[in-house]
């Protein structure tokens, strides 16, 4: 399966009775741990801050054609005019690129839903819960919005009128919230696999039990 590609849904309950048990079992532990490295791994943490990144310079371009615009030049509004095209240029693709991962993401999750609904494996499943990257996950996000929160109520309330420019102002606080949003983004993630993994340390439900001893742990 290539990497790229995400895992099929499960089969409907009503078709699962007529599938192989073991074939189930070993596709749905397959396509759990796969989408679980998918979910909290490190690369999909890089790629977060790597958009948080582009916004953040797409927003520094923001700040500069504010303080060119500042300074009421022909020469200086040219810049700004300059940096303002720049900041469309990237705030753009940053944008697409986010809305993009998070359908992506959305579709992990309802696909990751979907897969624990198809039985429940006790020796499998909690290896799915990734604490220590949960752990690394939640600390890191709520660090990096820690570190933004501070960078914007600094850059407010140190500005001074006539000493600190309108673009400066702009440019930090904009970055801080920037910082702010993506250590919230993180951290809800990693909240929100937790709750999964709750899910699906459960017990199956009761309705599945009686359908008999060999699909008991496949419906679910």
């Amino acid at each position: 399966m290539p990497s790229r590609e995400l895992p099929p849904p499960p089969p409907p309950a009503h078709l699962r009775e007529w599938l192989d048990e073991t074939v189930v079992r070993a596709d749905r532990a397959r396509f759990l741990a796969d989408l679980s490295r998918r979910g909290l791994g490190p690369g999909r943490l890089a790629l977060l801050w790597a958009v948080a990144a582009a916004f953040a310079l797409g927003w520094a371009f923001v700040g500069l054609a504010v303080t060119s615009f500042e300074a009421a030049d022909p020469v200086e509004s040219l810049f700004g005019a300059v940096f303002v095209a720049t900041a469309v240029g990237v705030l753009v693709p940053a944008g697409i690129w986010f809305v993009r991962g998070a359908r992506r993401e959305r579709r992990e999750h309802e696909l990751l839903c979907g897969w624990i609904e198809a039985g429940r494996e006790p020796v499998v499943d909690p290896a799915l819960r990734a604490p220590v990257r949960s752990l690394v996950w939640l600390a890191a996000s709520l660090a990096l919005g820690a570190c933004g929160l501070w960078t914007a109520f600094a850059a407010a309330a140190g500005a001074r009128p006539g000493a600190t420019g309108y673009g400066e102002v702009v440019g930090f606080v904009g970055l801080g919230m920037i910082l702010w949003i993506t250590g919230l983004l993180g951290a809800a993630k990693a909240v929100t696999h937790r709750r999964w993994a709750g899910r699906a340390g459960r017990p199956a439900p009761a309705v599945a039990a009686r359908r008999g001893p060999v699909l008991s742990d496949v419906a679910g």
